[in-house]
């Protein structure tokens, strides 16, 4: 006896139909899981029976084959439970429903409980892609599930609730999905009006916003580094529809998903700790997954005390912040993982945090000083648009009642420069200023003469490299966009210029 179940499975970020063929025969009582199951899967025989006992169903005596089609790729993870178990009853003929539009999705508990898996969203896409109706997935999964057009998600809490279903006596109603508060990442109400001072790191900070670039901050302890990092989620720019799929469907993957959200609706921060390795950085293991970039898309990474990190941690941001994506090779297969990120840094310009400091001595010895600077490379430096220095705050500054200006005022002026991008860069891939390739950098960069002679004089001066030029070119488009203007000006480029003088003042120094 034969039966057929369709499921699906994971590559990458995207899904693809799993075909789970059961075969029941004569012989001895064996189970066999062919088609390169991880040992997860093959776990899932015994969660399988169980269930089935139970949930008031026979386990077949006899030989049983099952097949995961197609047999050349991996298939790892517990979602493969509820289909096994389906095709198990078709091919027993203690069910005879038909299934051909359908696919199921979901881990057992030994008592026969759906529960959560991860994935959930790409695998629904997948199924809606391979033209499939209906999707059968669990109870906790609906939300995100219920985000895809064209496709029934049935939301599923035990299997005699499905068998219910199926046979037409309690009918599931199919998921809605309905935006609400819960979509949203929560930023305990973080304002830059707490920011008292700081306005040039203000200042840096809304550019990079604005632009997506990179930026390092460099000051001593208690200038508000952090404190300021922390609260860059509040004046980033709205998610558009694509960046929030694509946000939700990784953040699905790694199950990092809050329950119960359908859809992610404000970009994402992650802020590792300084012990993370580079595979939890940027993503592998034995089973690859998304790393802290790839949990960072569309949002910000941010790196507290950035020489703390470790060398090998540090050198493999190189590529990432290049190329906005991850490469992850197996014997099996490749996986791609995108991490179109901001990258915040935030550090201290020695150990002690005291150096260059106007009223308090440093404690460092010139050796120490530059042992601690030279944790970070120049090949990494290079990449990171904007470098802002940040002061001691006076307390004259701390002191006055006066707010400073509020979050939303200046999120304001980045969503006006980023709809700027989105016009300019409509149907070329591009998001924003700092994701302009090099071939397209002198069309969208336009300077004008006496901007052009600045940034000459500089690129002399200063020893620009290549990579810095163009990292200037693009940090001055973001600061025109800001200001409404076509062209590149003289303001524009000199501003630019500002935050590229940090690495002359502490490695060059």
């Amino acid at each position: 006896m034969f039966a057929q179940i369709n499921s699906m499975g994971l590559l990458g970020v995207d899904g693809f139909l799993v075909n789970v063929e059961a075969d029941l025969s004569s012989g001895m009582p064996t189970t066999v899981i062919v088609g390169l199951p991880t040992n997860g899967v093959k776990e899932s025989r015994d969660r399988v029976r169980a269930a089935l006992k139970n949930c008031g169903f026979a386990y077949p005596t006899g030989r049983m084959t099952f097949n995961l089609a197609p047999a050349d790729i991996r298939k790892e993870g517990t979602v493969y439970d509820l289909p096994l178990l389906m095709s198990i009853l078709q091919a027993s003929e203690q069910t005879s429903f038909d299934l051909n539009d359908a696919a199921f999705l979901g881990e057992l508990s030994l008592t026969g409980d759906v529960r959560p898996i991860r994935g959930a969203l790409p695998m629904v896409i997948a199924a809606r892609d391979a033209g499939l109706r209906r999707v059968f997935l669990p109870k906790e999964n609906a939300a995100e599930g219920a985000v895809v057009d064209g496709i029934d998600v049935f939301p599923v809490e035990h299997v005699p609730q499905l068998m219910a279903h199926l046979a037409g006596t309690h009918p599931i109603s199919p998921a809605v999905y309905q935006p609400d508060k819960h979509d949203l990442f929560a930023w305990d109400d973080a304002d830059f009006a707490d920011v008292m001072g700081q306005a040039t790191a203000k200042r840096a900070l809304e550019i990079a916003a604005a632009g997506g670039h990179a930026i390092l901050i460099i000051g001593p302890p208690g200038s508000g580094k952090s404190m300021m990092a922390k609260r860059l989620p509040s004046i980033l720019p709205d998610m558009t529809a694509e960046e929030s799929l694509e946000t939700t469907k990784i953040h699905s993957i790694a199950g990092t998903l809050p329950g119960g959200v359908g859809l992610l609706r404000q970009r994402p921060f992650r802020s590792p700790h300084h012990g993370v390795s580079s595979t939890a950085l940027t993503g592998g293991g034995s089973v690859p997954r998304p790393g802290e970039v790839s949990l960072a898309h569309h949002g910000v990474l941010f790196l507290d005390e950035l020489p703390e990190f470790s060398r090998a941690a540090m050198e493999s941001l190189r590529q990432p912040l290049e190329d906005h994506r991850v490469t992850i090779s197996r014997v099996q297969a490749s996986l791609t993982y995108p991490c179109s990120f901001m990258l915040v840094a935030a550090m201290n310009p020695c150990p002690c945090g005291f150096f260059g400091h106007p009223t308090r001595a440093c404690t460092c010895s010139p050796g120490a000083v530059q042992q601690y600077l030279s944790r970070i490379s120049g090949p990494l430096l290079d990449r990171i648009d904007i470098h802002v220095e940040v002061p001691p705050v006076e307390f004259e500054k701390l002191n006055a009642t006066e707010k400073a200006e509020s979050s939303a005022s200046i999120r304001e002026r980045v969503n006006r420069a980023r709809l700027i991008q989105h016009q300019r860069f409509e149907g070329t891939g591009i998001v924003s200023n700092a994701h302009i390739t090099a071939g397209l950098l002198k069309t969208y960069c336009t300077l004008t003469d006496g901007a052009s002679a600045i940034l000459r004089r500089a690129f002399d001066a200063m020893g620009l490299s290549a990579r810095a030029y163009d990292r200037i070119l693009k940090v001055a488009r973001t600061i025109a966009d800001l200001d409404g203007a076509d062209q590149i000006d003289v303001p524009h480029v000199s501003e630019a210029l500002q935050y590229r003088s940090l690495d002359r003042k502490y490695w060059q120094a």
